[in-house]
């Protein structure tokens, strides 16, 4: 047996969720240290409760003695005979033991939880803190247990290793030492040469197993993440009729799952079993061994019970210890993938001496940017451009000429290869990433939203905003006239993704958020994609008007709705080729008049 049936269902909840098994940095312990200083009085407390659970825990066994020697020498009048004040004793010492249990653990139950708290906070902070390419590579669902199973390692950790290993440990010494100091060697040796054998054993064995462990738990994470990924891309699934596909797919992995977790479970039933037998083996000795005392007269029947007692307080939380260990290791590689989340760098950070952006009239520079993904493939090669305050530019051109990572680089998700990009003549590079986004407002083409209601997702493009603040920006969204048609009006919930709402309820969503911000510097990335001619219209009149007091960068693809741009940039393979007012693009007869004319004969 591994551990008490009892705690195993109580820890199995905690246990069943543990990462791969890799070589454990033990260093990983220092970084718990600060959040055990931090309340160093509860941390007081509750040991000296556990140092008091632990005397009373070895004293039980001694009244257990007495009681029964007064049994057996007194017979028949031994209820009588018999000081009641042992049998009380004996009630007061076991309930003890219980009591300093508990209030050992409701003590440190603080720390263990501002402990999750804290660091969990600062895993999702990090998360946030890192840069586009990150975010565009990681799997969500594997990030999401990772974060978990990193969180309830800590409180695995943090528990058992202060409250089970190092006690266990002392009261094996002291069981052995008064074993030895009020009977013979023979019985700490006993005890003594058991813990050795089933420690050794019990670490053999894991190791052994980690190898199962790791296959299990990485099984679980593809089927997981790949399960996750296949609900967030649920229209596609059903675009494609590909819902077989998916099932087939997860069904491999938990395949894997099911296999490695056979052997799992076959490898834990070797490790239970030669500790199983350690422990029957070692308590058929001491109690023969003490029934031949018996026997001889050198020991009493109550000392015959104080042997059984003893042995059988030894084993159980040996019992534990392999259990404990076995999970501290699963708990120690859970916090290590955490922390592994911490240090992961992200490749766009704030200099030192970075200052607060300083908004002016919103004057935006490109100087002779270059920028590259991979060093074999540049994707902006050498743009100037210089956009004057409440100027509205459009840029336009074919796919893959970098509209989209011209915005990128204004919005600091990326840093130029070289060249540099100015707002009101301060380079991005020099500023704070938080007081440049400030100063930016963005309607992106792809429009997710948060899963809540229209009231909050609106707001989130400045959450100190009233709610008559609100209705202002969704009445220039021209989105009031839809919310007052919902039963549930503002506070309808728009589902995951937004998903409950069409693509042209969800533009007209992020042109409120959007215009709820009121920035200096507005983008929209074709933001009427996906209205219809008359909503598109309208919303091109309402933007025009707040345009006329800012500056508008306008990624296009319809080139209908930029003919009013003070200046048409065209961009071909990285690359400015044209640039003008729409009626002198297309007087050129270049690349703008042939897309042009592409896109009116498609509307014909």
């Amino acid at each position: 047996m591994d551990c008490p049936v009892d705690e195993r269902r109580a820890m199995r909840s905690r246990t069943q969720t543990h990462v791969s098994f890799s070589e454990v940095n033990w260093g990983t312990l220092k970084s718990l240290l600060p959040y055990l200083t931090e309340f160093r009085t509860r941390v007081a407390l509750a040991m000296l409760c556990l140092v008091a659970a632990k005397v009373a825990s070895v004293g039980l066994p001694f009244i257990l003695k007495h009681v029964v020697d007064g049994l057996d020498a007194n017979g028949a009048d031994a209820i009588i005979t018999l000081p009641l004040g042992l049998l009380v004793a004996y009630g007061a010492v076991r309930f003890s033991n219980v009591l300093f249990g508990e209030l050992r653990d409701t003590l440190f139950g603080r720390v263990t939880e501002r402990a999750m708290r804290r660091l969990g906070l600062k895993v999702f902070e990090h998360l946030h803190s890192l840069d586009l390419d990150y975010h565009l590579g990681r799997q969500t669902g594997g990030i999401s247990r990772d974060i978990e199973r990193g969180t309830a390692g800590i409180s695995f950790l943090m528990r058992f290793m202060v409250f089970n290993i190092g006690p266990t440990l002392l009261e094996i010494a002291l069981v052995m030492g008064l074993l030895w100091w009020n009977y013979h060697l023979g019985f700490a040796l006993i005890v003594g040469i058991a813990v050795v054998l089933y420690i050794g054993f019990s670490v053999f064995a894991t190791e052994w197993r980690t190898h199962f462990v790791r296959e299990m738990n990485q099984a679980e994470s593809q089927s997981s993440s790949r399960a996750v990924d296949s609900l967030l891309n649920f229209e596609t699934v059903k675009y494609f009729n590909n819902e077989a596909e998916e099932a087939r797919l997860y069904d491999n992995g938990l395949a894997q799952w099911e296999l490695a977790r056979r052997k799992n479970r076959l490898s834990l039933f070797a490790l239970n079993g030669g500790q199983a037998l350690i422990i029957a083996i070692a308590m058929t000795a001491a109690l023969v061994l003490a029934a031949s005392d018996v026997i001889a007269g050198e020991m009493t029947l109550g000392d015959f019970v104080l042997i059984n007692a003893f042995m059988m307080q030894v084993f159980m939380p040996l019992n534990f210890l392999g259990f404990v260990y076995r999970e501290m290791k699963g708990a120690m590689a859970n916090i290590e993938k955490l922390f592994g989340l911490l240090d992961v760098q992200p490749k766009v950070v704030d200099r030192v001496d970075a200052s607060q952006l300083q908004p002016g009239q919103g004057r935006i520079e490109f100087d002779n940017v270059r920028f590259q993904y991979h060093p074999e493939r540049p994707i902006l090669k050498g743009i100037s451009l210089t956009v004057e305050p409440r100027q509205k530019v459009a840029i336009v051109g074919s796919s893959g000429a970098g509209k989209s990572t011209l915005f990128k680089l204004l919005f600091r998700f990326y840093d130029v290869t070289d060249g540099a990009i100015r707002i009101d003549g301060q380079d991005l590079r020099d500023v704070t990433q938080a007081s440049l986004r400030r100063a930016i407002g963005v309607v992106p083409q792809d429009t997710v939203l948060f899963n809540t209601s229209i009231l909050e997702n609106v707001r989130y493009g400045r959450v100190s905003a009233t709610e008559d603040e609100v209705w202002e920006a969704i009445r220039l969204a021209h989105l009031d006239a839809f919310i007052h048609a919902l039963p549930d009006g503002i506070h309808t919930q728009v589902g995951e993704r937004g998903l409950k709402l069409s693509g042209g309820e969800k533009q007209r969503v992020a042109i409120a958020r959007a215009l709820l911000k009121r920035p200096p510097i507005m983008v929209f990335d074709e933001a009427t994609s996906s209205l219809d001619s008359q909503s598109e219209k309208s919303i091109l009149l309402a933007l025009k008007e707040v345009a006329a007091e800012q500056t508008t960068l306008v990624i296009a693809h319809r080139l209908s709705t930029i003919v009013d741009a003070d200046r048409i940039v065209v961009l071909d393979q990285g690359q400015i080729v044209e640039q003008g007012t729409h009626q002198q693009l297309l007087s050129l007869g270049g690349h703008y008049a042939r897309l042009w004319a592409l896109q009116q004969q498609s509307r014909g």
